[in-house]
């Protein structure tokens, strides 16, 4: 009988134990709805502006992604307590523009890019489908459907997954 008693309590223990495990984080990072844009070299040097119109069920959206230098590591490094990484530029720019109400599912996007003179460096469309986005990972909720074109170095447009 004590035999039992004592099985009993551990397996008591042993199911009790997984409702003490620490509660999974979630941080407040944001994930909008929107496209992120790749320009590659030597396009990306000409370009000083992008503009993004994307359309689905009858209406479009035009955002205006603010350009960046494009970076990739090159090294990385780690000790026991930290780790660094070196950046490179890569000739490239980016940038993500905003499109609220984005769909999970296929949009036209016309890419704009302008040269610093103004002038028309691309104009040409792709059609996209934008999936979830999990910037904490899957356990910590949804955020906005995202989407992302490259545009080559010789301006042709693909869709990054």
């Amino acid at each position: 009988m004590t035999g039992r008693l004592t099985m009993l309590c551990a397996l008591s223990v042993m199911l009790a134990l997984p409702g003490c495990a620490p509660e999974k984080v979630c941080t407040l990072i944001g994930a909008p709805a929107g496209v992120s844009l790749t320009i590659a070299p030597p396009l990306a040097a000409r370009v000083s502006e992008a503009e993004l119109t994307a359309c689905w069920g009858g209406s479009c959206t035009t955002a205006r992604p603010l350009l960046s230098p494009a970076d990739r590591v090159t090294t990385q490094t780690c000790d026991a307590d930290s780790c660094g990484a070196a950046l490179t530029r890569t000739g490239g720019k980016r940038g993500f523009g905003d499109v609220a109400g984005l769909p999970k599912a296929p949009v036209e996007v016309r890419v704009q890019l302008k040269g610093a003179d103004g002038g028309t460096a691309l104009d040409r469309t792709l059609t996209v489908t934008p999936r979830g986005s999990f910037p904490n990972g899957p356990d910590c909720g949804e955020g906005g459907p995202q989407a992302a074109i490259t545009v080559s170095g010789d301006g042709g447009l693909s869709e990054t997954t």
